[in-house]
């Protein structure tokens, strides 16, 4: 079988986008995917019952917590073998830094360990949920994520996206995913 023949027919296939939100952020940023897919491709919040089995493609939606995918996310990875995977992360941080660099490893290898070949992935940095916000500015000046001038700024810099160029990017990425 021609390598177009079988693109034609995983094309057939339905195909998964999962989200897990916290804030919104990771939600408004897999709509935006979604809203350029065609209909063998749908959508779904973490929350929803979820046959993985009965997927082609799933592009899994995170939110970062403690360096890797949330805990729903993580568990949900774990149920998915041998797929084609694509993943979207959304972080307070900059997408850019070692902490963005540290996330995507993390999230690779807990796909990786289903045997899963890992297609692509996105990076975009979302506002911080303000109860964290307000949780950090009443740690000690000496605690490693106390409020500094850096990180308030990033802070401030985090609120404004996802923005339309983010959903821009997502959308430019996910063409690669649906094309694979």
């Amino acid at each position: 079988m021609t390598r177009e023949r079988i693109r034609q027919i995983e094309a057939k296939l339905k195909n998964l986008i999962i989200y897990s939100s916290l804030t919104g952020n990771t939600k408004k940023v897999a709509e935006a995917c979604h809203s350029i897919s065609s209909d063998n491709w749908e959508i779904k919040d973490i929350n929803e019952s979820i046959d993985v089995l009965a997927y082609n493609k799933i592009v899994v939606a995170t939110w970062i917590d403690k360096g890797t995918a949330d805990l729903k996310s993580l568990k949900l990875i774990k149920e998915i073998q041998n797929k084609k995977v694509g993943f979207i992360i959304t972080l307070g941080a900059y997408a850019d830094s070692n902490h963005a660099k540290d996330c995507i490893t993390n999230v690779s290898k807990a796909f990786e360990e289903g045997n899963n070949q890992i297609i692509s992935h996105f990076i975009c940095q979302g506002a911080v949920d303000p109860k964290l916000i307000n949780w950090m500015k009443n740690l000690p000046a000496d605690h490693p994520h106390a409020p500094n001038p850096e990180r308030i700024k990033r802070w401030e810099i985090a609120s404004l996206h996802p923005n339309k160029e983010d959903f821009e990017n997502a959308q430019t990425w996910f063409n690669e995913i649906i094309n694979y």
